[in-house]
């Protein structure tokens, strides 16, 4: 099996150092299904995932699927692929770094705790476990087909679910498997098939994951009170220039109780709230640009930062008073570019064009 990966060529191609979705990329991608429901937040993460995992969103590698979460009371998208996308890094790693890797037998259990290494009945089983073999350490997971199944209003099983289950049940325990035993190179990223069961209609979402105390031995070593979600959310914000996906990411970051958690930045442990707050404060300050985008953005000329920071802070001041919570999100929408990045002369038209009406619709839409 091939362990290299596809890559897209031209403009659709992700760089390593990318810090956003381009223009281009960003149209691909909504035709795949990530709406405009999708936060800068989710974009800027979903960018970095694939450029650790280097699975191409553009040849179908992985996808950002959303899904209405009732708690957020929103869509909610999370990173998606094949059990085949968790085989491919598993392989690369493998080979990059010398292992020996394999498996054991799938076993399947029935309803009376009874394993199986071949499933030869038309009733679904209880159970699946995988055991993934990497450079002598075992890595055993076991998924229950209750809590992955995939059901219509009826309670019917439906898609693969109905004609293939237990290799619908098999797939689930191989990627709880492979993510004990990649947990770095896996983390964040979901199997279609172990994703399945939260599109039943008034179903919770319910995932297994890898325990937190269950070591990484190939990984960058653990920091005391350190989530692997919060140090993500920090590497995101290392990585963008875009001011308004730090907003973004403080808020996720909120919302997920996760402001307090200690990430590590340029080898220098910081709370992560600190962190995204004094990263915003850095991105504030204007920056050379090189590039027109719908005539608003000043081409090798440094913006002047007083009347920029009065033109912003005009602009804010008036979304506050009409009740508008992220309108660094809508101006870019209206503008075409991050507020940091448009010209003050821009700024003062959008807003003298939103104080008499003409432009609300822009917001809106």
């Amino acid at each position: 099996m091939s362990t290299d990966l596809a890559t897209t060529a031209g403009s659709l191609a992700i760089q390593p150092d990318q810090a956003m979705w381009s223009p281009e990329q960003r149209a691909v991608l909504a035709q795949s299904g990530i709406d405009n429901d999708v936060t800068n937040a989710e974009l800027a993460s979903f960018l970095h995932l694939c450029q650790r995992t280097q699975l191409d969103p553009f040849s179908r590698q992985i996808y950002l699927i959303g899904r209405w979460d009732k708690r957020q009371q929103r869509k909610v998208f999370t990173p998606q692929t094949g059990i085949d996308g968790y085989r491919v890094i598993a392989h690369r790693v493998v080979t990059e770094t010398r292992q020996a890797f394999g498996y054991e037998d799938t076993l399947w259990c029935d309803q009376s705790g009874q394993w199986n290494d071949v499933w030869l009945s038309e009733q679904p089983p209880a159970a699946a476990k995988v055991t993934v073999l990497r450079d002598g350490q075992r890595f055993s997971a076991v998924a229950l087909f209750q809590e992955y199944v995939q059901t219509n209003r009826d309670g019917a099983r439906t898609g693969m679910w109905a004609k293939m289950a237990a290799n619908q049940i098999a797939k689930c325990a191989e990627a709880l498997a492979l993510r004990k035993a990649f947990p770095h190179d896996l983390a964040g990223v979901y199997t279609a098939e172990e994703m399945a069961q939260a599109d039943n209609p008034q179903a919770e979402r319910h995932l297994r994951t890898v325990q937190a105390d269950e070591p990484d031995p190939w990984a960058t070593p653990a920091i005391k009170g350190r989530s692997q979600p919060a140090q993500d959310v920090a590497d995101v914000a290392t990585q963008t220039n875009n001011r308004g996906v730090v907003q973004d990411l403080y808020r996720q970051a909120n919302a997920e109780g996760l402001l307090a958690e200690t990430v590590k930045v340029d080898r220098e442990l910081l709370e992560l709230g600190a962190y995204l707050i004094a990263r915003g404060k850095e991105l504030a300050t204007p920056a050379p640009e090189a590039k027109v985008v719908k005539g608003v953005i000043v081409e090798d000329v440094e913006l002047p930062t007083d009347e920029h920071a009065a033109a912003v802070a005009a602009l804010r001041t008036w979304a506050t008073e009409q009740g508008i919570t992220d309108i660094d999100a809508d101006a870019y929408t209206a503008l075409g570019a991050p507020l940091d990045a448009v010209a003050p002369a821009a700024i003062w038209g959008l807003l003298s064009a939103l104080t008499d009406g003409t432009r609300a619709d822009a917001l809106a839409s």
